[in-house]
């Protein structure tokens, strides 16, 4: 079964994966426009048991067709949240609600560290609209909650209810999420946290809100794959803002992912996510004869001092896999 296959790529790699994959069909002006990046550039080269263990092929998807390992199980989202987010943002822009050329000051009580504006050590001016850019491309979580602070957190709600996402929850931006793990680790800050983390239990860290789907920014692999189909068919909102979700998405930097799964004349536009213990991606593949699957991974490593490496690759591997399976590759 296509789905034991998946489940030992993870076992493999010391962790537990959920997944889902669905043809995308729709508009060809929308399912094929974003290119995304190409796999090769700066990559590493049904029912009994399944529905007991959470596996999945074949219903309630387009065709019929689709490929799933607990692809209803709830899992922690991380920043693949800005996926909404964006959407929300490129939604308001396209309406009039908002200038996306609005200027913002990134300033010193902003920064989260890490990538983008994130990282800056001076202050930093620029538009809504690179906000999501930076939010997107390198996961900037400074950008993010900025972005999310302008378009609002509620209205960020309200829009996966709209779009049928009942399971998905927003909790808050990046910003709330660090706080509330400085607060359960009794940390004053960043650096405090840096410092006093390394020592606590595996048990305890296991136990931190954000890694927990119900406490935290959560989904199912099966809406996140919604969401990114609503998105490629021009369903999710103006045609003009699903399409610079698209573009956005696909100028992710990151490429250890699901990329790595993929020969090199395929393309990936997708958003990363990461938490301690947590590796995860979701993304539309574009093959060379215009074929595109929404693939959603999802792995929480068994220690959590798991070679990074070996699960970002698992995670590349299984989207292989179920794409390939879609495709009656290897069959």
């Amino acid at each position: 079964m296509i789905e034991e296959r998946i489940r030992q790529v993870f076992a493999a790699a010391g962790a537990e994966g959920r997944l889902h994959a669905v043809p995308v069909h729709g508009p060809a002006s929308a399912v094929g426009e974003a290119g995304g990046r190409r796999a090769g550039a700066g990559a590493k080269s049904g029912a009994g048991d399944d529905a007991e263990n959470g596996a999945t092929a074949g219903a309630e998807e387009p065709g019929g067709r689709e490929v799933g390992v607990g692809a209803d199980d709830p899992v922690v989202i991380a920043s693949i949240f800005k996926v909404l987010l964006v959407l929300e943002f490129a939604r308001q822009a396209a309406a009039g609600q908002l200038d996306p050329r609005e200027r913002v000051r990134v300033t010193a009580a902003d920064r989260l560290g890490g990538w983008g504006t994130a990282g800056c050590l001076d202050d930093v001016e620029l538009s809504l609209r690179d906000l999501a850019h930076f939010a997107m491309s390198v996961s900037d979580n400074s950008a993010a909650d900025l972005l999310l602070d302008r378009v609002g957190l509620d209205t960020v709600r309200l829009l996966a209810a709209e779009l049928g996402l009942e399971r998905t929850r927003i909790v808050g931006g990046p910003r709330d999420l660090l706080e509330s793990m400085l607060a359960e680790v009794g940390a004053r800050d960043e650096r405090d946290f840096a410092a006093r983390y390394p020592a606590l239990p595996d048990d305890r860290k296991r136990r931190l809100a954000v890694l927990d789907p119900r406490r935290t920014t959560a989904s199912t692999p099966r809406e996140i794959t919604r969401l990114l189909r609503l998105i490629w068919t021009d369903a999710a909102g103006p045609p003009e803002a699903c399409s610079l979700v698209r573009d956005l998405m696909s100028r992710q930097v990151f490429r250890h992912r699901l990329v790595s799964g993929f020969p090199d004349d395929v393309t990936v536009a997708a958003k990363t996510g990461t938490l301690p213990g947590l590796h995860m991606e979701a993304g539309v593949v574009r093959h060379p004869d215009g074929e595109c699957h929404a693939v959603a991974v999802f792995a929480r490593t068994h220690a959590l001092a798991a070679s990074r490496p070996t699960v970002d690759a698992a995670v590349g591997r299984a989207a292989g896999i179920a794409v390939g399976f879609l495709r009656g590759e290897g069959r």
